[in-house]
């Protein structure tokens, strides 16, 4: 188990630091293709101690379960409903302090991918919305699947097996259906293999660790930061125990934001059930995730969907148009390109 951080923050001039509560939901490491989640949720929460620990105390008698450690799916239950429209409610204890990034773990894949080989997210976003209708549900799940495995840190077989498996792929694909717009991005990417043997020696060659490519859980971290500390505020975040977050990892992250101008003082790891705050976003994360992917499988509850739009980052890494729409901030606002981890 990952040992708690124990450093204190660093001192930032300008001010009192802001402690912020986090935890993530839909984590499957490395295998966003074929895990038991499609969409990855980290959410985060600016309460302090005494108010979290009297919501968490508040849905522990509306619920009445004989539960030790209550979870996100006892809110999620059927007779339940009520206790999660309080939750999420603009009148209840989390609304206008708390925050949600969301990933489309299918996107993600896609996104990395082609900022790999391409560098272009604009490519990305037009290959995912358009390479279903093109290439056909089969083949587009065969794609998604050798992206995947191109990407991953950790591989069994023969070293070259992820490179060759990829553009064999891509190539069948891009003749098949060439000249749609999609072949067309696949025909520019059949010409960056240096980039992907690359990208493989380099695994091949020594710990490429740190960031893995396909793990949303860093960046997400980083984009949680981001948010709070926007105003020019200083934070020091507080998260849930995660075998990711090793010292080497919580480096990462701390140099990434600072990086990219993000006051992040320091992260420090808890276990959830000692304190209520970081419950409160384990709760908050799970009820995030199961609300997105409903939405993105085209069986969203209107009501929970409005409920958590307002915790919604326009950071989220998202590519299906029409549930984004919905999901997403009411004005639109994206800013996930300027932020690109």
């Amino acid at each position: 188990m990952t040992q708690v951080r124990a450093d204190p923050p660093r001192e930032i001039p300008g001010g009192r630091l802001l402690e912020i509560a986090c935890d993530e939901s839909g984590s499957d490491g490395e295998n966003l293709t074929g895990g038991n989640t499609d969409v990855f949720a980290h959410a985060s929460v600016r309460l302090s101690v005494e108010s979290a620990a009297a919501s968490v105390r508040e849905i522990r008698n509306r619920i009445r379960s004989p539960a030790e450690e209550y979870k996100a799916n006892h809110l999620l239950r059927e007779k339940h409903r009520a206790v999660l429209e309080w939750l999420l409610a603009p009148s209840g204890p989390l609304h206008g302090d708390a925050h949600v990034t969301l990933t489309e773990k299918a996107f993600f894949v896609v996104d990395r991918t082609v900022d790999l080989l391409l560098g272009d997210r604009a490519e990305a976003v037009a290959l995912f919305r358009e390479g279903p209708g093109v290439f056909g549900d089969g083949d587009w799940r065969q794609f998604l699947e050798v992206a995947n495995q191109l990407l991953r840190v950790r591989y069994d077989g023969e070293p070259d097996a992820p490179v060759d498996e990829f553009f064999r792929t891509v190539d069948r694909l891009r003749r098949a259906h060439s000249p749609a717009p999609a072949a067309g991005v696949l025909d520019r990417i059949a010409a960056a293999r240096p980039r992907a043997d690359s990208y493989r020696a380099r695994i091949q060659e020594g710990p490429f660790v740190l960031n893995p490519v396909l793990n949303p859980l860093l960046p997400a971290i980083v984009r949680t930061a981001t948010h709070w500390s926007a105003g020019g505020q200083a934070v020091t975040l507080v998260h849930d125990r995660q075998n990711m977050l090793t010292p080497d990892r919580i480096v990462w992250i701390e140099e990434t934001a600072r990086l990219h101008g993000v006051r992040l003082a320091g992260l420090r790891l808890v276990h959830s059930r000692l304190d209520p705050r970081v419950q409160l976003a384990d709760f908050l994360a799970g009820i995030a995730r199961k609300i997105a992917s409903d939405e993105l499988n085209g069986r969203g509850d209107p009501l929970l969907t409005a409920l958590l739009r307002p915790y919604v980052g326009p950071s989220s890494v998202w590519g299906d148009e029409r549930s984004w729409a919905v999901l997403g901030p009411a004005d639109g606002e994206r800013t996930a390109v300027s932020l690109h981890l």
